[in-house]
């Protein structure tokens, strides 16, 4: 729950066809006996004051997490910007977090940090860079963004980072690399749970 700061949404992005997984469900799937999206839940609840989940699929079973689940407008799987935009529109607060669902290591600071980032620099998105690479994805931005996302959606636009790059924004430097890992093979799930298990 953040203090002193304007309150802030957050939805969990979990409406992918995860390809590189090979179409497995992600968010649904077992990292150290629990679901990576439970992962996730876990570090960002505590940081936020509303959190939806985005999601395409096995609907009912994400339910059971206790949060609102909501289905992109269009049926085609237009990527993480469409669950962005849903989140958007149904959110209650002016600022809004998004986060994807393979990140099971997210800082337990994250939110406060893009938060004062982004109100000391007056930016419309705050974005955490590590190890020189920026993770677009886990991203704090403002709810008033709506509608320019629905305008660059409805002109085609997919890719996260063409429509960050119109934006005003602010890059918030992190720490830990092992934080934004993103868990998009069979592999990489493989080594972390090796990493877990060793403690």
């Amino acid at each position: 729950m953040t203090t002193g700061q304007p309150k802030i949404s957050a939805v969990i992005l979990a409406g992918g066809q995860a390809r590189r997984m090979g179409g497995t469900d992600k968010g649904l799937t077992l990292l150290g006996g629990r679901p990576l999206i439970a992962w996730v839940l876990e570090c960002i609840a505590p940081q936020v004051d509303e959190l939806f989940i985005s999601a395409n699929r096995n609907l009912d079973q994400y339910r059971q997490f206790g949060r609102p689940v909501l289905t992109d407008i269009s049926p085609d799987f237009q990527g993480p910007l469409a669950g962005l935009c849903r989140a958007m529109a149904e959110a209650t607060h002016p600022l809004i977090l998004c986060a994807p669902c393979d990140t099971p290591f997210l800082p337990h600071d994250l939110v406060g940090r893009l938060a004062n980032a982004l109100d000391e620099s007056g930016a419309d998105i705050a974005l955490p860079v590590c190890g020189g690479q920026i993770h677009r994805a886990a991203c704090l931005c403002h709810r008033n963004l709506l509608s320019g996302l629905v305008h660059f959606i409805g002109q085609g636009g997919r890719r996260v980072g063409e429509w960050q790059a119109g934006l005003r924004r602010i890059e918030v430097p992190f720490e830990d690399e092992h934080a934004f890992l993103n868990l998009n093979t069979v592999d990489e799930l493989a080594a972390s749970e090796k990493r877990i298990n060793a403690g």
